[in-house]
């Protein structure tokens, strides 16, 4: 599909939605007390600014012309007091709002990290890693400032332009209306470039989101990349996918500083026409005009426009944040395929009868990978599967542990329909180890214990004894205090197959699931290693995928599927005596021993 590559857009096609805003809201409503009050202050310390201009006005009209040094003096003092105790309400709304909008950031990231835990492996199967980690990250944190300042600051700005107004029109009317008259134009503009700046920016975020999965790609891979010399190449890819995103950044810009040149113009244009007009009517000696009036008028159409500046770029931030919260409101309304039924009850103890009965699935629509599988592993069996590349082995043991749904048939666990258990009581009895031997950054025992959180330093000790992981680890400069890297970097392929192996074991399984657990182990440490797992898997029902036959002649049932469907079934001796596909699988891989 192509969402799955880097360099195509992930493109929304709904309009605009007003409920994305709503929702969001939902967010900011623990916090309103704590917001009512900064928009209190914050008014309280605007409406005291707004007295400037007006006083200044009978300073100039009364007190200067009467000589009163007096009251000159007197109500400096008071506009001193006026803006400590405005510093003083600035301080602690930036506090205030910086710790709010945090918060509501942390709740709005936790959500979503807390939903993606909860999403199949489908969902990861379909889209690059890194455009899921944009939308954790990069797209939250681009509504910080919107909801640090900008809801406040929005609020505030507009008990301030009542202020203004009411100051003006008590002032005069007439130059009142004439200051107003540019805000029709200030809204035709608005209209205008509205949908273009939405349009903008959810190209600038489609881009920023391909940039950052070719990022996360060329990390992971950047062994692969030197070990090609595709360094240049992988250079000029980048280049390109910076390049578009620093045209859609350029383009979205432009779109948004139109509105403050706008305004700054409109501004200058009603400042222009009241000292034109004022100094007209003062001239004619028009009744209510003054020096202090026009004065006053002046220092209040800088104000009114100022809040106003303030409410067009409140405007552009929700615009851009539309564009994000889509994203971010998409993936936590991303439908979770793989959970509890309705009325699900929690997994007994599990003894390991399982059974296949004609399970079909698929990953894409019309694409089968299963067809009518049916089989049955009584409890303590040792299930190998073996087959070529792309059989379905995998989307075996991944449907037992219920990692997908199923698209027809059912999957039972001693008697029971796994569908209708919850699903964390089914996992916690199982043991998986995956074709990836994926390690966390951490020591070695953390990792070892992340199979069991509850175990204790000797049982982790004994795990990795039991898989033959102890010599090499206590060999290691800090033995199982060892820190190791994210994907465990520091150590070989095989060392981290047998961490992951002790991993497993530690969960203390009804059910053991081992996917390629000795693909990458000498042969040496595989024969030690068999001697352990042949006691652990005793009284233990698993399920093998191997490569490496010589692991599984031991199995109570060898599985060949081909082609979604079981082929051949039966023990070693029994599909040698067949002579089919498994033997033939077989002889190939030892054929170096025929003389």
């Amino acid at each position: 599909m192509a969402r799955n590559k880097y360099d195509i857009d992930e493109t929304l096609q709904t309009e605009f939605n007003s409920a994305h805003l709503k929702r969001l809201a939902t967010y900011i409503k623990p916090y309103r007390r704590d917001m009512a009050i900064t928009i209190l202050l914050t008014t309280i310390a605007s409406a005291l600014s707004m007295l400037t201009p007006r006083i200044l006005m009978v300073i100039l009209d009364d007190f200067i012309p009467g000589g009163k040094i007096k009251e000159i003096v007197l109500i400096s003092l008071a506009l001193l007091i006026i803006y400590l105790v405005i510093s003083i309400v600035i301080k602690l709304k930036i506090a205030i709002t910086s710790r709010l909008g945090q918060n509501i950031i942390y709740t709005i990231r936790s959500d979503i990290f807390n939903h993606l835990q909860e999403l199949p492996f489908s969902y990861y199967d379909d889209k690059p890693h890194g455009k899921i980690q944009v939308r954790v990250v990069n797209y939250v944190n681009s509504l910080s400032d919107l909801l640090s300042n900008g809801i406040v600051n929005t609020i505030t700005e507009l008990f301030s332009l009542f202020f203004i107004v009411g100051f003006m029109l008590s002032i005069n009317i007439r130059l009142s209306l004439i200051c107003l008259a540019g805000l029709p134009v200030l809204m035709i503009l608005i209209f205008i470039i509205k949908k273009k700046q939405r349009v903008a920016w959810q190209k600038l975020s489609n881009k920023s989101s391909n940039l950052n999965a070719y990022i996360a790609e060329s990390i992971n891979g950047i062994r692969v990349t030197q070990s090609f010399t595709r360094e240049t190449e992988n250079t000029n890819i980048f280049n390109r996918l910076s390049n578009e995103y620093r045209r859609a950044w350029m383009k979205g810009v432009k779109l948004n500083f139109l509105l403050w040149p706008a305004i700054n113009n409109i501004s200058t244009w009603t400042s222009a026409a009241v000292y034109v007009v004022g100094i007209a009517w003062l001239d004619k000696g028009m009744e209510g005009i003054t020096v202090g009036v026009i004065t006053a008028m002046i220092g209040y159409i800088g104000r009114f426009w100022a809040p106003v500046n303030t409410l067009a770029g409140f405007y552009n931030s929700i615009l851009n944040a539309v564009s994000y919260l889509e994203r971010i409101f998409q993936t936590i309304d991303e439908p979770v395929l793989v959970k509890d039924s309705e009325g699900a009850i929690a997994m007994p103890p599990i003894k390991g009868d399982v059974e296949f009965k004609d399970v079909c699935f698929s990953y894409e629509d019309g694409v089968p990978v299963l067809n009518n599988i049916s089989f049955r592993a009584a409890a303590g069996d040792s299930i190998a599967i073996v087959g070529p590349t792309g059989a379905g082995k995998t989307t075996i043991i991944n449907l037992i542990s219920r990692f997908y749904n199923l698209n027809s048939g059912c999957i039972t666990i001693d008697g029971i329909d796994i569908s209708t258990v919850q699903i964390k009581s089914l996992r916690k009895q199982m043991g998986v180890m995956l074709q990836d031997s994926f390690l966390f950054s951490g020591t070695i025992m953390e990792n070892i214990r992340y199979g069991n959180m509850e175990a204790t330093d000797e049982m982790v000790i004994e795990a990795a004894k039991t898989v033959r992981a102890h010599d090499f680890i206590t060999e290691l400069e800090n033995g199982y205090n060892t820190e190791v890297n994210e994907r465990g970097t520091r150590l070989s392929v095989g060392q981290r197959q047998l961490i992951s192996f002790a991993r497993a074991l530690l969960a203390n399984p009804r059910i053991l699931i081992l996917d390629e657990a000795t693909s990458s182990i000498d042969t040496e440490t595989e024969i030690l290693l068999q001697e352990g797992l042949a006691r652990l898997l005793k009284g233990r029902t698993s399920f093998i995928i191997a490569h490496r036959l010589s692991t599984i002649k031991n199995a109570t049932c060898i599985m060949y599927v081909d082609n979604g469907q079981i082929i051949e079934m039966g023990t070693h001796e029994e599909l040698i005596d067949k002579k089919g596909l498994y033997c033939e699988l077989y002889r190939s891989q030892y054929k170096f021993l025929e003389k």
